[in-house]
């Protein structure tokens, strides 16, 4: 989880002409948290993929980090808009944190291990669920979470053989079932 601090809102008092705290506005900190839970609220809203290598809208990251919010609740959508740049940048610095030790022979980029297809939060809880890793990972940093995704893709190959898929296996058989009916004499 990561904090963040965003100030009191000022206004500019034309007559004294310095600024003053606007009426009612308090400063605030946020605990945020970059995780499988917050990308699925996320993909819920927008009904597009997160992990995509595709520049999000000013309003999308917004909404991201609004997704990320573990405290306080209910926080008024203005507050947000509020975030210092520097508060912004610790953000995006955190998002782009490794947040593991683990470290791969060839850098992980925006996906796991050999994957091509598009990467959404429902992927992931099926890599999850196929791996038997327990739920409330969903709640880890999402880096460090596709860490073990790919530390168990790795552990359950240990031969180091990328997996065939289904059409790969069938075409693999139908060679070796040919080369034996060569060598047998067999039209089976």
């Amino acid at each position: 989880m990561f904090k963040i601090k965003i100030p009191a809102e000022t206004l500019w008092d034309e007559e004294k002409e310095e600024f003053i705290l606007k009426p009612g506005s308090k400063a605030c900190e946020l605990t945020l948290e970059h995780s499988l839970l917050s990308i699925s609220k996320w993909e819920s809203i927008w009904c597009k993929a997160f992990l995509k290598d595709d520049d999000k809208s000013v309003e999308e990251t917004l909404s991201y980090i609004e997704c990320m919010i573990v405290s306080p609740s209910n926080v008024d959508p203005e507050i947000i808009k509020r975030i210092p740049q520097a508060e912004y940048e610790k953000v995006n610095k955190y998002i782009n944190s490794p947040a593991t030790a683990t470290t791969f022979g060839n850098p992980m980029g925006r996906g796991v291990g050999r994957h091509s297809e598009i990467i959404t939060s429902e992927l992931i809880y099926y890599w999850m669920v196929a791996m038997n890793i327990p739920f409330e990972c969903q709640k880890w940093h999402l880096n460090r979470l596709l860490a073990l995704i790919r530390i168990c893709e790795i552990k359950n190959n240990p031969k180091g053989q990328p997996k065939m898929s289904a059409n790969e296996l069938r075409q693999n058989y139908d060679k070796l079932n040919e080369e034996r009916r060569r060598r047998y004499n067999s039209k089976g």
